[in-house]
């Protein structure tokens, strides 16, 4: 394969071989990167180079001063073992990512890590690598830039207008993920999602053929897609043309075909998958340089290259455009655009806290036995009216999470300014979708489905972790609790793993209070995700001071002392087992036992208090007992190996829950047996 030009750049001047200079900067930067680094993936930026140097020249809408700019465009690449794809392009457009950091990549505290991570290069829109859900954050983003338009934009006055660019390749349409984000798109007619699939026929084991013979194109149009077919993804008028017709179509998003060759340009590995994930090695590169007429020296890009794609000046401007159209919209629409810019910057409403304080005083004042997933849809009730860049939505159980609150109104493809997404049976889909809102910014993203089918989101919950971003992910059903359904239901071991992800927090409230306090703290987490868990039965009301009220927030806090504040032991508990607790704490007081019940509905909330804070709640030397209707290896911590716990190591049973729970040992009487048994 050679690299000889067969077309000319139409409109701009310059010939198609100055436009495979432009890319062949890629290729080189990307080939040099990975040999240095002796890892990654060379294959899909030297196929890609040739659209990525089209779409970013010539069509993206970006500031490399500005990479935060609220208007920009999005470019996503969820294919992100090609992450030297990025990161040339970010280099080579004049983002702050230094030829140094390209010369990093994959090294220890480097911007440029084996896989796109947000946060460290400037202009990486989201992280990547997990396949599938680099499209699925697109979907998430292009879904924010619809609403908000609808909720922003004005007669004359379009000061949201902007595309979700993504490249994927083969892997990301064979994960299960891609299919239900790519539903819901063309569902709801996101016309500003343009995708480019890499069709290059190639995947870690070989050629695809023999494991991924989807007719690609058919299944987009059935999803509702625009597809354009069979384009020359070498060939920049080709590509030019593809992007055009794209954007002409403004009701559907739009898939474009590309046919690629893995590693153009290496002349004897190009089109196989031994340039998918290994350094091309030093005798391919030289031929590669040589088959590419690229005369320089490894990392050596010349001036008149980085002229060439230098998008700083036309950013700026873009950019100025931009606060010119902002100011007009601001004259004429003051209050519009104090909102715009406080909801875009990641700021609660002023009156935020204080209408939070009422609204919690007010819950405890009622005094209310229910279950928890109702009294998590009175605080949507109680904070949505103050909170409009609520964006929430279930996985096909809004009857059942109650997450529709009375000011919700459905998102659709003819409606476009609601703030309720219908996601339908896609729990990963909505939870990588919600991530994407999130990083798009201007919304508070939840969505809910039962505590069990957390496991199907399992890698984006670790994702939004990963990321810190803060989307609510809310659980209900929580435990055997839920019943008659049983056992492919009743969730034994989530609650204790979703704990163990890095930067998540995860509540388990035991009555209305806690459930309204859960909510606050997840709204006003910035740096991380929250999960929401919640039960399917009834909660008794616990009765608290306001100091009591006030520790909900500091993740476990004495909710009843001991009869003169120096018990004999403690009772640890959460969710629906607080109960249980308190009328163990009854049982044993009869029998002259001083008992203290803790409630901690975070653990990772209470274990990053102080250490006073943590001896006042859970004193040294006093024996201890855990109660959760879950696996009990995460309580060891607290209780020590000469405390108990009372949880369930095994599945459940399908029965009403009542029955359950005493089938299991979750009474009053089994709990103050345990503490007698350690005192």
């Amino acid at each position: 394969m050679t690299a000889t030009a067969t077309s000319a750049k139409a409109g701009t001047g310059q010939s198609t071989t100055g436009r495979r200079e432009l890319a062949n900067a890629i290729r080189a930067l990307s080939m040099d990167a990975v040999q240095k680094a002796n890892s990654g993936h060379p294959g899909a930026p030297m196929g890609m180079a040739d659209i990525a140097e089209v779409l970013w020249n010539d069509f993206l809408k970006h500031s490399p001063a500005n990479p935060k700019w609220v208007d920009r465009d999005r470019f996503v690449l969820s294919n992100g073992h090609g992450s030297m794809l990025i990161y040339s392009l970010l280099h080579l457009t004049g983002y702050d990512l230094s030829m140094d950091e390209i010369k990093k990549f994959r090294q220890l505290h480097s911007k440029t890590p084996g896989h796109p991570e947000y946060g460290y290069a400037p202009g990486v829109e989201t992280t990547t690598g997990p396949l599938g859900q680099g499209i699925t954050n697109a979907v998430g983003m292009a879904i924010a830039e619809k609403v908000l338009a609808g909720q922003f934009n004005r007669d004359g006055h379009h000061i949201v207008d902007h595309y979700t660019y993504v490249f994927l390749g083969d892997g990301c349409l064979m994960e299960g993920i891609s299919h239900e984000a790519c539903s819901l798109a063309g569902t709801l007619g996101l016309g500003k999602l343009i995708a480019f699939y890499d069709d290059n026929g190639i995947s870690i084991d070989g050629h695809v053929e023999g494991w991924f013979s989807d007719d690609t194109p058919k299944r987009f149009e059935a999803y509702g897609w625009h597809v354009v077919r069979e384009v020359d993804g070498h060939n920049p008028d080709a590509i030019a043309k593809a992007i055009r017709e794209a954007k002409s179509v403004n009701d559907k998003p739009s898939m474009i075909c590309c046919k690629t060759v893995i590693g153009y340009g290496a002349p004897n590995l190009c089109g196989s998958h031994d340039c998918h994930g290994a350094p091309l090695g030093a005798d391919e590169i030289k031929a590669t340089r040589e088959n590419l007429g690229w005369n320089h020296e490894p990392f050596v890009i010349p001036k008149e290259i980085y002229a060439g794609w230098d998008a700083k000046s036309k950013g700026a401007a873009a950019e100025k455009h931009w606060n010119d159209k902002f100011a007009a919209y601001k004259t004429a629409h003051p209050e519009l655009a104090a909102e715009f810019e406080r909801r875009m910057k990641g700021e609660l409403p002023k009156d935020w806290a204080a209408k939070a304080a009422e609204f919690i005083k007010g819950v405890d004042g009622k005094a209310e036995t229910i279950a928890s997933r109702k009294a998590s849809q009175n605080a949507l009730n109680g904070f949505g009216p103050v909170l409009p860049e609520f964006l929430g939505g279930s996985a096909d159980l809004a009857g059942s999470n109650l997450t529709i609150w009375k000011g919700s109104k459905g998102v659709s493809n003819t409606v476009s300014d609601g703030n309720y997404v219908y996601y339908g049976v896609r729990e990963f889909g909505m939870s990588a979708i919600m991530n994407g809102i999130a990083l798009h910014g201007g919304f508070i993203p939840y969505g809910a489905t039962f505590l069990m089918f957390s496991e199907y989101a399992r890698n984006a919950l670790r994702m939004a972790a990963l990321m810190k971003v803060p989307s609510i992910f809310v659980y209900t059903h929580d435990s055997i609790g839920l019943g008659e359904d049983g056992p492919t239901h009743q969730p034994v071991e989530q609650t204790a793993t979703l704990r163990m992800i890095p930067n998540m927090s995860v509540w388990r409230a035991c009555d209305a209070v806690e459930s309204a306090v859960s909510w606050k703290a997840a709204i006003e987490r910035k740096q991380g995700p929250s999960c929401l868990i919640f039960s399917r039965q009834n909660l008794p009301h616990q009765k608290r001071t306001p100091e009591q009220i006030a520790a909900i927030s500091r993740g476990g806090y004495v909710l009843s002392e001991a009869e003169g504040g120096k018990p004999q032991a403690v009772i640890i508990a959460t969710g629906s087992e607080v109960a249980l607790a308190m009328e163990a704490q009854k049982l044993l007081a009869a029998k002259g036992k001083k008992v203290r019940v803790v409630s901690m509905p975070s653990t990772d909330v209470f274990d990053a208090q102080d250490a006073a804070y943590r001896e006042s709640v859970l004193p040294k030397g006093v024996k201890r007992v855990a109660v959760e209707a879950g696996v009990t290896d995460g309580w060891y911590k607290y209780v020590g190996l000469d405390g108990k716990i009372i949880g369930i190591n095994r599945f459940g049973e399908s029965a009403p829950a009542g029955l359950l729970f005493k089938e299991f040992g979750f009474t009053g009487e089994n709990v103050a047996k345990a503490v007698e048994e350690i005192l």
